[in-house]
């Protein structure tokens, strides 16, 4: 149904929805829309902001308040980004500018109808299967989920390193109508801020030193999919100002290139850090923030739903447990000491925790004694140190040979060097992320590294952040 008073653009569309395959009814008024809704199904809406009897935005209420299985996308005035983002945040599935573009008109269009009109049981139980547990604040989350997969607003996902805010913004994408095309997720702080304009929207070759070939940027990558931007409160000001710009106007422009063209993304960002407060100092454009956050998600830690831990870490277990692994298990008593921790680097800290205990444990069945959670490392280390301090001491009249110090150090280490220095290099930056709540910019800058040598070293030892 295409609601609008102006022939020509009744025409237009109808036109265009010929040529997919789609047949349009015409309604030119918000008591014709209503009329024609009680009489026939529909598989989508179209409607104009300014009608003879009322306002775009009611109907669009209305019909997400009635009709929720009908996707309903408002047609706006050129610039009324504020117009809409309040359709979206009423439930619009999305909005297109005049003068319209034909192939966004025609992109968005076949999303909407290619929708399910109800989430199917699979569906749910891929969201149980992703976001484990039965906390009241895990039900809500997927019950969430399951509405903004619908659309295609633009969702901002807030929550602490390691709570899973990637792991919703893919559910997300799974449950929608983009599910068969690219999910690209990327994180801001990882890119030199030199190249971020680059790496987001691409260049031509020539463009500058080093280019010197054409590269697609990550929007026209995830063009027709979803786009994840992580950590975007990393992003410097001055791309701010470009990424709003390509949001609003669905269309980018390499570097190096004289023209622009349309792209269409599901925008979905993340970021553990306060972005209000950030707004508030300055450090985050306030219109960005309105354009990113017209639906929040807020991710609750793993604190705040202790109750998940036992099956979270049977999940965990199991996924663990390879073809050539023996499966493990928790006694009650392991079970209970995992409920007690806090895990600041939540369901990843606890994940890093179970894997760390398997590995330097060869029961089938953990006890609370056998998990060595990071805090038990740096007591560890802490205690070696103060021993070895009071060994120095006591042997300051008879000091050993250096040779028979170096025998006594090396018996006391099992496997190579190589192994040995490369444990104790994981351990350090195991407690440096974990510190640092997994902010990987954070934790190079308390190793005293570059953010690269991090992740080449993240790399090298398979460390998943």
């Amino acid at each position: 149904m295409v609601v609008d008073d102006e022939p020509d653009i009744c025409k237009l569309i109808e036109i265009t929805l010929d040529r997919i395959g789609l047949n349009a009814v015409l309604a030119g008024s918000v008591a014709d829309a209503k009329a024609a809704l009680s009489d026939r199904q529909f598989s989508m809406c179209l409607t104009d902001m300014r009608l003879p009897d009322g306002d775009g935005l009611d109907l669009v209420s209305y019909i997400a308040s009635n009709f929720a299985h009908i996707p309903v996308a408002m047609i706006t005035a050129h610039g009324s980004m504020d117009t809409a983002i309040d359709a979206l945040k009423r439930g619009a599935f999305d909005f297109l500018t005049k003068p319209i573009d034909i192939e966004q008109l025609k992109s968005m269009v076949q999303s909407a109808v290619s929708m399910q009109p109800a989430i199917a049981g699979n569906d749910i139980e891929l969201l149980e299967r992703k976001l484990v547990g039965q906390s009241g604040a895990i039900v809500n989350l997927r019950k969430l989920i399951v509405k903004v997969a619908r659309s295609q607003a633009p969702v901002f996902i807030y929550g602490e390193s390691g709570a899973g805010k990637e792991v919703c913004a893919r559910c997300i994408h799974e449950l929608g109508s983009r599910s068969q095309q690219a999910f690209v997720a990327v994180n801001c702080g990882a890119i030199p801020a030199e190249l971020v304009e680059s790496e987001f929207f691409g260049h031509k070759k020539g463009s500058f030193t080093g280019a010197d070939k054409d590269k697609k940027g990550l929007f026209e990558s995830a063009n027709h999919g979803t786009l994840m931007l992580d950590e975007i409160a990393d992003l410097p000001l001055s791309m701010q100002v470009k990424l709003l710009r390509a949001i609003q106007e669905k269309s980018i422009r390499p570097i190096g290139s004289n023209e622009e063209f349309g792209i269409d993304v599901r925008l979905l960002s993340a970021t553990h850090r306060n972005l209000q407060q950030l707004v508030n100092e300055r450090l985050f454009r306030d219109d960005l923030f309105y354009r990113i956050n017209v639906i929040e998600l807020n991710v609750p830690p793993l604190r705040e739903r202790s109750e998940d831990i036992p099956a979270l870490a049977a999940h965990i277990l199991a996924k663990i447990a390879g073809e050539n692994t023996p499966k493990r298990s928790l006694t009650d008593a392991a079970i209970e000491r995992l409920c007690e921790y806090r895990f600041p680097g939540n369901i990843r800290e606890l994940e890093n925790t179970l894997e760390r205990s398997i590995a330097l444990c060869e029961k089938t069945r953990l006890d609370a004694d056998d998990l060595i959670f990071q805090s038990n490392m740096r007591q560890h280390r802490d205690m070696s140190g103060a021993s070895s301090a009071a060994e120095t001491n006591a042997g300051a009249e008879v000091a050993p040979a250096p040779e028979a110090s170096m025998v006594n150090t090396l018996g006391a280490r099992t496997g190579s060097l190589d192994d040995y220095l490369e444990t104790i290099e994981k351990q350090e930056i195991m407690q440096a992320l974990e510190s640092c709540r997994w902010n990987r910019t954070e934790a190079a800058k308390l190793l005293g590294i570059s953010f690269r040598s991090l992740r080449y070293r993240l790399n090298k030892l398979g460390i998943e952040s």
